[in-house]
């Protein structure tokens, strides 16, 4: 599952890097996805959006087993 993770993340790191930012995958079990907010995004006060409207919704719709997403 992990891989497949890295595969969606690759898919819209793009958009964070246009922004500034990226993403690192710190995590995967049980369904939930641990990542980390990099560059601008780190600081960003829409980052809770970011995760919750980009990162999550993208995650879920390629890969069902994913439940949630956390920041760490």
């Amino acid at each position: 599952m992990r891989d497949k993770v890295e595969k969606v993340l690759d898919s819209i790191r793009p958009g964070l890097q246009a922004d500034g930012g990226d993403i690192e995958l710190v995590d995967v079990s049980d369904g939930v996805v641990k990542v980390k907010l990099v560059g601008a995004c780190a600081g960003c006060p829409m980052s809770q959006m970011t995760l919750a409207y980009y990162v999550e919704e993208a995650l879920k719709r390629e890969i069902p087993e994913v439940k949630k997403v956390e920041p760490v």
